[in-house]
């Protein structure tokens, strides 16, 4: 079985390692980037491309491979596929939705913690000699605050923002709202331990608002002026999802008016990022104020391994005879 591989060369070989199917695969691994016509040079006979989640597989480079039977993503996203192509071409197209669930979930913490702490400016006050000084302000101001005196809004409520609720349970945040399309059943709203909000309620009534949607049409900029707008006074805004969700300029509006204290981004628009980003070039004042982290909240070692034994297995369905378990695309006619 002939693989495609578009990332990091050796990711398959080294997150499946011990994996007895590894060694029928004939693995071509070809950096992200490439033409489609440079990848065709090399693997037009292919059965399967294994992408990273941010490496474009096109319409072009699907039709160019005759023999192809399925498209898997290394990560949960998969909007740089196009799966209206793959599906016309009888080709599956998988995610590996689950794989980083819980690195996701400790990285949002992460950044929930670091902003209420204010680590940002807490780090540089203790390079720069004034630790005392800073400190002398916390305990005056009485502004230092706990997960557990906060009620935290979780916007989506898929693998990533259950295991959020459930670390933010073990915080013993009491308060834990969700929105999503669909409410939970009530048995499964005690399980998780959180409270069904429509949208702007979910909004207006969180100390913490955080992302746990993929992007779609329904998604893309989500966070905007009118979204801020419907915040609590003061709150902190967490990203770890996509940065297509969020309109930067409203972003930086809702900081620069106070609108929100703070804001915890794992991902930002138009990765990678580079340093004529708006969001790196704003004063100090709204610049002190964001906590950045670089996208790196599913990228643990235990994440990949778990997406290669996903991708590993459903090779081995698609080659049975059978749908892959982690199918988010059909081929038109498929069941």
């Amino acid at each position: 079985m002939k693989v495609l591989h578009i990332g990091e060369k050796g990711n398959i070989e080294k997150y499946a390692a011990g994996n007895p199917y590894l060694s029928r695969l004939e693995i071509i691994d070809m950096p992200r980037g490439l033409t489609d016509l440079e990848y065709l040079s090399r693997a037009k006979d292919a059965e399967y491309i294994v992408a990273d989640a941010i490496s474009r597989v096109s319409a072009d480079l699907i039709a160019g491979m005759p023999n192809l039977r399925m498209i898997h993503s290394e990560g949960v996203a998969f909007d740089q596929i196009d799966t209206e192509e793959a599906a016309r071409r009888g080709v599956f197209v998988c995610s590996s939705q689950g794989m980083n669930a819980s690195a996701v979930a400790e990285q949002t913490i992460l950044l929930m913690v670091g902003m209420l702490r204010d680590v940002v400016n807490g780090d540089q006050a203790v390079r720069d000699g004034r630790q005392i000084q800073v400190k002398g302000g916390y305990i005056r101001s009485g502004s230092l605050r706990e997960l557990s005196d906060c009620t935290v809004g979780l916007i989506g409520f898929g693998s990533i923002g259950r295991q959020t609720a459930h670390l933010l349970k073990a915080y013993g945040t009491r308060n834990i709202l969700y929105y999503k399309r669909h409410p939970l059943p009530k048995e499964q709203e005690e399980r998780y331990g959180v409270q069904y909000r429509p949208l702007d309620e979910l909004l207006g009534q969180s100390d913490i608002v955080s992302l746990h949607v993929p992007v779609t049409h329904e998604t893309e900029y989500m966070a905007d002026f009118g979204f801020f707008s419907k915040m609590k006074q003061g709150a902190y805004f967490v990203n770890t999802s996509r940065g297509e969700l969020v309109e930067d300029d409203a972003l930086i509006h809702a900081l620069a008016s106070g609108k929100i204290a703070m804001a915890g981004l794992d991902t930002l628009d138009c990765e990678p990022v580079q340093k004529d980003h708006v969001l790196l070039e704003q004063p100090r004042e709204i610049a002190r104020r964001i906590l950045f982290s670089p996208h790196i909240g599913g990228i643990t070692g235990a994440s990949f391994t778990r997406s290669m034994a996903m991708v590993l297995e459903d090779i081995r369905i698609v080659e049975e005879g059978g749908i892959p378990e982690k199918t988010v695309k059909s081929p038109q006619g498929s069941r």
